[in-house]
């Protein structure tokens, strides 16, 4: 492959972009060489701007579930926009789509849109702490839950601590409130609890993707549900990446606890900027303009990401076997991945839920950040490149996780496992 159009085309982002992109893990930093520009999308695939196409398993980091350009999503956009991109006001829209998810998604009854799924957990976590009258939040280490201020934040000594700002910008005062546990373990979001009184919600991926694909255990998020019943505090599902991507209830089909509030993005906007927080009416309904806690967007609820939200949720209502063959294929894959790393003498670690899979090069199972730490990322800065090379788009960071999309069958995974082989041969033969 040739990458020169992509090559010129970075130095002139970087000019006047900083790292020459709008979001920081699509610069390549940790697999090396330049990333490719983009040109269009065509089902399972992209294709760059110096020609090369790519079958794509992050498609636009989980929202495209039917693939790029859908024709549906697509009318559904286009006939959107010719009546008006925003208003600034009420659609009927809203409430159709609204009504749409809370049918689905059972533990939600009222919900609010917004643009990004960083604005929706900001929102959920202060409807949070005006619900329950208190400050704290504990959260995960290696769950991501966008880039607000309070959940930018480290680990720090010990078993239980304040998070400490991991980015600079973010004022100790404002983590000060946030307790760090470790994923999976629920010992550790107790001694939360019994360090502090003054905790108002536990947030939690159910299925993590953002430190690598990661899922919860059933025991885990019903032992949060305890430790928030017996606290005063709210359970919180981040289903931002996991919410109608892992199934069309999202995490709900893989454990029995329920959340009082979840967070919602990516797939239900189709690929349009569109997230949402909801909970239960009593919950939602302390939000301005009826209680005394403010939220506020411009563009929340905009009648295009609410057309393109609209189409998909319809089409994957009217899917009944959807989520069975997309996770056939997901199983296929990671399964077929495991047994060629072994032929290779390669330790590898996979799983999937539904449609969202990932693997790690570690000779251990990964249930928490701490094992995805010791996975070996330079090896799979190596493999990374070796797939892009012939033509397979994985997510460029070992902790990052993968997606199938309706478009995609056993000739493309097929596909995909012969360029593993010739990756590894290459790497390792």
């Amino acid at each position: 492959m040739r990458f020169e159009r992509s090559i010129a085309a970075y130095e002139e982002a970087k000019k006047v972009i900083p790292g020459g992109v709008n979001s920081p893990v699509r610069a390549f930093k940790s697999v090396g060489g330049t990333p490719p520009f983009i040109a269009k999308g065509e089902g399972a695939y992209m294709v760059d701007i110096d020609g090369n196409r790519y079958l794509d398993y992050i498609q636009s980091w989980g929202p495209l579930i039917f693939g790029h350009c859908d024709k549906d999503i697509e009318k559904a956009i286009i006939d959107a926009v010719k009546t008006g991109v925003s208003y600034g006001a009420p659609t009927e829209a809203e409430t159709i789509l609204a009504n749409e998810i809370i049918s689905i998604y059972e533990p939600v009854e009222m919900l609010r849109f917004v643009s990004s799924g960083t604005e929706a957990v900001m929102s959920a976590i202060r409807v949070a702490r005006g619900y329950t009258g208190k400050n704290g939040i504990v959260k995960f280490k290696g769950c991501y839950h966008g880039h607000s201020d309070s959940l930018l934040v480290q680990a720090g000594s010990g078993a239980v601590t304040f998070g400490s700002p991991s980015s600079p910008g973010v004022p100790a005062d404002v983590t000060k409130h946030t307790h760090l546990a470790e994923y999976n373990d629920l010992e550790s979001a107790k001694r939360c609890f019994e360090a502090s009184s003054d905790i108002a919600c536990v947030i939690v991926e159910p299925v993590a993707g953002n430190m690598g694909f990661v899922p919860a255990t059933d025991e885990f998020l019903k032992g949060l549900r305890e430790l928030c019943n017996k606290h005063g505090a709210l359970l919180i599902f981040d289903e931002v990446m996991s919410g109608f991507r892992a199934s069309l209830t999202g995490s709900l089909a893989f454990t029995s606890a329920r959340p009082d509030m979840a967070t919602f993005g990516k797939v239900i906007g189709a690929g349009m900027p569109c997230a949402a927080f909801g909970g239960k009416k009593e919950i939602m309904q302390i939000l301005s303009p009826i209680g005394a806690v403010y939220q506020a967007g411009t563009l929340s609820g905009n009648p295009v990401a609410m057309a393109a939200g609209l189409a998909q949720i319809t089409k994957l209502k009217n899917d009944a076997g959807l989520y069975d063959r997309l996770g056939a294929l997901s199983k296929k894959l990671t399964d077929s991945l495991k047994n060629i790393a072994a032929s290779y003498d390669t330790p590898l670690q996979t799983g999937y839920a539904g449609t969202m899979f990932g693997f790690f090069f570690n000779d251990k199972p990964v249930s928490s950040f701490a094992n995805a730490l010791t996975s070996d990322t330079a090896f799979f800065g190596k493999f990374h490149g070796e797939m892009l090379g012939r033509g397979i788009y994985l997510a460029p960071s070992q902790f990052e996780a993968g997606f199938i999309c309706s478009v995609m069958n056993e000739e493309t995974v097929e596909m995909t496992l012969e360029a593993a082989k010739e990756s590894f041969k290459a790497l390792k033969g």
